[in-house]
């Protein structure tokens, strides 16, 4: 089982699960067009991707995913609830390509465990998992709680939101007050600080690769999420590059990771 992050932030979030009987995207908030172009960077064609599983609404997620999935005829999976903000946004997909899930299922060799975040729409953050071999990708949230810890532990990769700085965020010349506080909120999106407490717990639950996720473009950057995590994890005893990798994900195509 690996996984490659093809784009992520505001501009567009794209996510490749690859095992050897299935190829999966998590969301798609890039064009069509650029989608088929990235994939096509790591050797991969459209017509070879299985599914689409969606985490939310909101555009820098689902962009693609209509004329994509149209397009090539694949599969979109999404919880229910989802699927109620979806219906207007993904018009050119098929009822019969149109997917439900509201709970734990399985595709082909991996069983994906979905859990509930708090965001300002319905969302979800997923698991991916084959035996003892478990990988995790959760953005988009506002706090961090136990059932989501609870349901991510034991993923031996970690794709995990490290959204904005707070000081940063609230020098913003450019975002009105009631918007520094929706990212802020509980059910907006994952502060550094917040970040590198649920690092620590999740290395003490047997993470080994953590990937900064959803950064803002406005509000943090890859080298201050990441000096700012590993030195807030020292503070702990947990040191990066000893106890846990953390690599940062970005607009451009990332790194694979594996679970053999």
């Amino acid at each position: 089982m690996r996984i490659i992050n093809l784009s992520s932030g505001s501009d567009g979030n794209l996510t490749f699960i690859q095992t050897e009987k299935a190829n999966l995207l998590l969301d798609d908030g890039l064009s069509c067009q650029e989608t088929v172009k990235r994939l096509g960077v790591i050797g991969m064609t459209p017509d070879k991707i299985d599914g689409i599983i969606v985490s939310h609404e909101h555009s820098d997620h689902i962009k693609g995913i209509d004329l994509f999935a149209s397009k090539y005829e694949v599969p979109v999976f999404a919880h229910e609830d989802v699927w109620q903000g979806l219906d207007d946004k993904l018009k050119r997909v098929s009822i019969r390509h149109r997917k439900i899930f509201d709970g734990v299922f399985e595709f082909e060799d991996m069983l994906i465990t979905p859990v509930e975040v708090p965001h300002d729409v319905k969302c979800f953050g997923f698991s991916f998992s084959q035996g003892d071999k478990k990988i995790s990708v959760v953005t988009d949230l506002g706090h961090i709680n136990d059932k989501i810890i609870n349901s991510i532990s034991r993923s031996q990769i970690v794709y995990l939101e490290a959204n904005y700085d707070r000081e940063l965020l609230y020098k913003s010349v450019k975002y009105p007050l009631s918007l520094k506080r929706r990212i802020d909120g509980p059910n907006g999106h994952l502060s550094n600080v917040n970040s590198a407490e649920a690092i620590e717990k999740l290395v003490s639950y047997g993470a080994r690769q953590i990937v900064l996720s959803h950064l803002s473009k406005e509000n943090n950057s890859p080298d201050l999420a990441y000096n700012f995590i590993s030195d807030k994890i020292a503070e702990d005893g947990i040191k990066e590059g000893r106890d846990v990798r953390i690599d940062v994900a970005t607009t451009n195509i990332g790194s694979f990771f594996r679970l053999r």
